[in-house]
């Protein structure tokens, strides 16, 4: 019981694409309806890792794709039964990394900024984005070496690492 409670009480927010699917650049329209699709390296493993403690949803600026074609370009990975919910541009009507479109996830989640926290590959629109709204974020960073580690952000170069960054960020607050 205490678990679902925790769960619950945080939220981890993922980008979606080059976060939890590899984005193909010679495909075009909703990423359901594309030829080949792919998750990152250990998403299926690290979220299922997290998903007892954690309510996880996903946070996205794509164009091309409306909810429902979200979750079906997910279901072609089997990600679609670890996440609770799909916030995405095309609903909200606001891109990261404005303010409009964080405070509206967190008014539907009801949950402070303190309890969210976001994983994406863009460090500014992701990180900087979230972080200037008050929520604490983790670079996904698989482009290169570079390490970032400030109070409101840790930087990892795989997903299996989000575990320990995410009890980091816990502890410096």
């Amino acid at each position: 019981m205490s678990d679902i409670k925790q769960r619950d009480k945080q939220c981890l927010l993922f980008d979606w694409g080059d976060t939890l699917m590899r984005v193909f650049p010679d495909c075009d329209g909703p990423i359901c309806t594309w030829p080949r699709v792919e998750a990152l390296p250990h998403v299926e493993d690290t979220l299922i890792q997290l998903h007892e403690d954690w309510r996880m949803a996903l946070a996205t600026n794509a164009a091309t794709s409306e909810e429902d074609e979200i979750w079906k370009a997910l279901a072609r990975v089997g990600l679609d039964r670890l996440l609770d919910k799909v916030y995405c541009y095309r609903t909200i009507g606001h891109k990261k990394p404005s303010r409009e479109f964080f405070d509206y996830i967190l008014h539907d989640l009801k949950l402070g900024r303190e309890s969210v926290f976001l994983v994406g590959d863009d460090f500014e629109a992701d990180v900087m984005g979230a972080n200037r709204c008050g929520i604490r974020a983790v670079w996904l960073n698989e482009q290169s070496s570079e390490t970032r580690v400030e109070e409101m952000y840790r930087t990892i170069h795989g997903l299996c690492d989000l575990p320990k960054a995410l009890e980091e960020l816990q502890a410096a607050s």
